[in-house]
């Protein structure tokens, strides 16, 4: 196994490392300033900042570096530690047309789309000009087993009608996202992974209702937001299924797996920020006679999430060479591995930054609050552990079964 990165992206690697210290990180105050801070998303607008800072990404030749290698971008491999420099800034990831939910609802649409759907809506959202959200988790049933979904998309002669409620639909607040892809039961009477499709619905479709953000941990996420959506009797072309009826969970897992090693690679770099931000701290301040770094079991505690971080890593990009190399199915359980072990890794390194800080390591002076939130989040989002672990279990036993045959 080679995890190093080809040298094309070692050199995207520079040129972005240098983006974000010169225009990313010194415009994020700036950036959350210009927030209003208002639950009502309908008041919330992009800040001017982040428009600027686009058409200098794109002007740079950082743009849309997650597309994948068969679509004239980058391996898994390669695009995995441009995604780490990425986390290190909540921004970062839109300002180089990379942010979720947005890259993994092109990766669709290129990979599954027609040319009549590119043209409408892959288009744009390549172009930066709209957002998109991604609508599949449900409030009335446990989402974490996606068969249970009771949203219905229904066709009806030249149309599709979508009915139910979504919920955690991120992105749907942001003043630019135009349409939602939505995951709705086509056919109750096939297997329980060929009953669902995805469909395209722009936003302004009548019976289309964003009813609320939904807060994290007293957040609103603002302006890209995570809200609470109602589908009433919505009449769209059948035009807008994705690559046909029932063809739902297929989509599903072919979006997944590289979208999981995006979050992930984000994740590390959320933690080494962390991290760099508690060992500053822990040398700049004393109490006792002493510097923070050397009191108690805080050197510990540095060196223990330096070795997380580093296997967190390295799982990661063996993940993402398995991909690449063999396949999603064949990364199946690595995928889930690092989506357990990574969410929990930069929590720990935010939670341990936090306690260095002191109190005020809880408010808005510095990030960690947020990225805390962030890590903690990533344990439920795209499944919650528990899933994955099932997975992980199921995976071995199953390895472990023809071994022994």
């Amino acid at each position: 196994m080679d995890f190093a990165p080809s040298a094309h992206s070692q050199e995207l690697g520079g040129k972005l490392a240098r983006f974000m210290a010169d225009e990313i990180l010194p415009a994020e105050k700036g950036w959350f300033e210009s927030l209003n801070g208002s639950a009502d998303w309908r008041t919330w607008r992009q800040p001017a900042v982040m428009e600027n800072l686009k058409e200098r990404a794109r002007a740079a030749g950082l743009w849309n570096l997650f597309l994948p290698e068969d679509e004239g971008g980058l391996s898994n491999q390669d695009y995995a530690p441009l995604a780490e420099i990425m986390g290190h800034s909540f921004i970062a990831p839109e300002v180089f047309n990379c942010n979720a939910p947005d890259t993994g609802n092109m990766e669709v649409l290129l990979r599954y789309g027609s040319a009549e759907q590119k043209e409408r809506w892959l288009e744009p959202l390549l172009a930066g000009r709209i957002r998109s959200a991604f609508c599949m988790t449900e409030p009335d049933v446990a989402s974490s087993d996606a068969t249970n979904m009771r949203a219905t998309a229904t066709p009806d002669g030249d149309e599709i009608v979508l009915n139910g409620s979504k919920w955690w639909s991120t992105g749907i607040g942001h003043p630019h996202c135009k349409v939602a892809i939505f995951m709705g039961l086509t056919d109750p009477d096939a297997d329980p992974h060929h009953r669902h499709s995805m469909v395209l619905c722009p936003l302004d479709a009548p019976g289309v209702t964003v009813e609320r953000m939904l807060p994290v941990f007293g957040s609103y996420d603002e302006p890209s937001g995570h809200g609470q959506v109602r589908f009433d009797h919505v009449r769209v072309p059948a035009s807008n299924v994705i690559l046909g009826p029932g063809r739902g969970f297929e989509i599903a897992q072919g979006r997944l797996g590289p979208g999981r090693i995006h979050h992930c690679m984000r994740a590390i770099g959320a933690a080494e920020r962390a991290l760099g931000l508690l060992c500053t701290r822990a040398l700049s301040r004393h109490a006792f006679g002493k510097p923070l770094a050397a009191l108690g079991g805080n050197g510990d505690i540095i060196a223990d999430l330096r070795i997380a971080i580093e296997q967190a890593r390295l799982l990661t990009l063996k993940a993402a060479w398995t991909i690449d190399t063999q396949g999603i199915k064949a990364a199946l359980s690595l995928v889930s591995q690092i989506k357990v072990i990574v969410p929990a890794v930069a929590q720990k390194a935010a939670d341990a930054a936090i306690q260095i800080h002191g109190a005020a390591g809880l408010s808005d002076d510095f990030p960690l609050a947020a990225l805390y939130a962030h890590a903690r989040v990533l344990r439920l989002a795209d499944g919650p552990d528990e899933v994955h672990r099932a997975v992980i279990a199921r995976q071995e036993l199953k390895m472990q079964k023809e071994k022994a045959s």
